[in-house]
């Protein structure tokens, strides 16, 4: 896994996030957050009570695992134009529990989010949103975002194919890849 920039870490630790839920039938406590942030290769710097910081060559998180489990995403230069916030939480007037991606300063940011949030119903604890996660690997041809086909047929069936889930922008199609020419990621099926 590729971790450049705050979405590389982003999109995959939402998905990770949906996944626990999905499995436990609850948010992460602070031990089980750490446990998939090194999981991640994000390497602790400093442990609190209430405040956990990781970092790799290219990113720090700092993550607060409470009621509602924060987790900011920054590029390591401090641009925080470019910061993430991956939030999950438990909606009870919805009956369900939410993981989103937003922009940490929205006064400042750069791109548009296109990321649909994991809606997961807390009885049943199925997946009612249609998110597009994976994670980043780089190839000859540039970083993509990598998807299985359980979630490219969920996405050509619930949505647009043509809306990249990174920026919004507009994908161009080739025939398992797709380039983005907003932002410069590509979307890329693997596996059966």
């Amino acid at each position: 896994m590729k971790l450049y920039e705050p979405v590389t870490l982003a999109m995959p630790l939402a998905r990770k996030l949906g996944e626990f839920i999905v499995e436990k039938g609850r948010l992460p406590n602070g031990e089980e957050l750490r446990a998939v942030l090194r999981e991640m290769g994000l390497e602790e710097s400093c442990l609190d009570r209430s405040m956990e910081v990781f970092r790799s060559r290219f990113l720090v998180a700092i993550a607060f695992p409470r009621e509602t489990v924060v987790i900011d995403v920054i590029p390591s230069s401090g641009e925080l134009s470019d910061a993430l916030e991956v939030i999950a939480y438990r909606d009870r007037k919805l009956e369900s529990f939410i993981v989103e991606i937003v922009p940490a300063n929205d006064l400042e940011y750069e791109g548009n989010i296109g990321i649909e949030p994991v809606i997961i119903n807390e009885k049943n604890l199925t997946l009612e949103s249609n998110p597009v996660l994976g994670h980043f690997e780089e190839d000859g041809e540039g970083l993509f975002l990598v998807i299985d086909p359980k979630t490219h047929e969920r996405w050509k069936s619930e949505g647009d194919v043509h809306v990249c889930p990174i920026c919004g922008g507009e994908l161009a199609w080739k025939g398992k890849k797709a380039y983005c020419r907003d932002c410069g990621y590509g979307v890329k099926v693997v596996g059966e």
